[in-house]
């Protein structure tokens, strides 16, 4: 009798020690998995502190008396070029009812990328050299939505360029964060008209607009380098680009087929932070810079930016 409570106590002893070993598993096991869950503070709301505010890319071209010199076919290339940009920058679109209708046009390819796009087209400049700028934009990107609030041309220093900047506030629109920028489209005069004479100007747009984040891009006929920009340098801008060359050759030099530091983008420091500064090198798709040049005598440029 006494054998078989022995026995009995040790299967007992035995089970016992089985289950607390499999429930300290059991419980070792859950805790590996919490690291995964969400730690929040005792005052979190719930929300990523890291996110960072919503990022886009804009992109400027002087498309080159964008209108009736290009035909469908190149209207539809140009649009595979943009169509990964959120905001596009157009300058030298003419004047007559063709540079109208090829935006429209450039607009439509757009819209058969898979992305919603919207486009508008300014008033011919005022001075000397009169030509029309546009914007094309997605309506939409993957976490954001774009709205443009007013566009304008900018008469407070219509008197003093030949074609005055063509002025647009857009509203980014997450889900989390609500931003706006005013961008700055302008083509200078020739090199042979001074257009350092006209870019010391810019330095009034931020004057201005105060409360504003500010970009002011183009085709300044003047490298970045030039004094010129020290208005805009002392407000706080920076050159996107240093020592990028955007101007097209009419033939190769020394194997180089780009000529001058043209185009630029000036960003203002205290709303942006540049993740990238890019240009598109369209000509290597056609067999010499003549074709090429039937595009544009310039290479798109472009930034991504985080809005600070």
């Amino acid at each position: 009798m006494k054998k078989n409570i022995l026995l009995f106590f040790s299967i007992f002893v035995l089970f016992a020690s089985a289950t607390s070993s499999c429930s300290s598993s059991e419980q070792s096991s859950n805790n590996n998995k919490r690291p995964n869950t969400p730690i929040l503070s005792d005052n979190s709301d719930g929300k990523d502190k890291n996110v960072k505010a919503e990022t886009i890319k804009i992109l400027s071209w002087n498309l080159y008396n964008f209108g009736k010199s290009k035909d469908a076919q190149e209207i539809e290339y140009i649009a595979k070029k943009l169509k990964d940009y959120d905001i596009v920058a157009i300058q030298e679109v003419s004047t007559s009812l063709y540079g109208i209708r090829a935006v429209a046009k450039l607009a439509d390819e757009l819209n058969r990328t898979g992305s919603k796009w919207e486009y508008k087209i300014s008033e011919p400049t005022s001075g000397n050299g009169k030509e029309r700028y546009a914007y094309v934009w997605k309506t939409s990107t993957k976490n954001a939505k774009i709205l443009l609030k007013k566009d304008w041309l900018e008469e407070s220093i219509e008197a003093k360029v030949d074609r005055e900047p063509y002025m647009a506030r857009f509203e980014i629109e997450s889900k989390s964060t609500k931003n706006t920028v005013l961008l700055g489209s302008f083509h200078a005069v020739p090199t042979s008209k001074d257009p350092e004479k006209e870019v010391v100007f810019l330095e009034e747009i931020p004057n201005k607009y105060r409360t504003d984040n500010i970009l002011i891009m183009g085709d300044f006929n003047l490298s970045q380098k030039h004094e010129a920009f020290d208005g805009l340098r002392e407000r706080s801008f920076v050159a996107a680009f240093e020592g990028q060359k955007t101007s097209l050759r009419m033939k190769l030099k020394d194997g180089n087929p780009l000529n001058k530091e043209y185009d630029n983008i000036f960003v203002e420091k205290r709303g942006f932070e540049i993740k990238k500064a890019e240009v598109i090198h369209f000509y290597k798709d056609y067999k010499s810079l003549k074709e090429a040049r039937y595009i544009s005598d310039h290479i798109p440029i472009w930034v991504e930016l985080d809005f600070k």
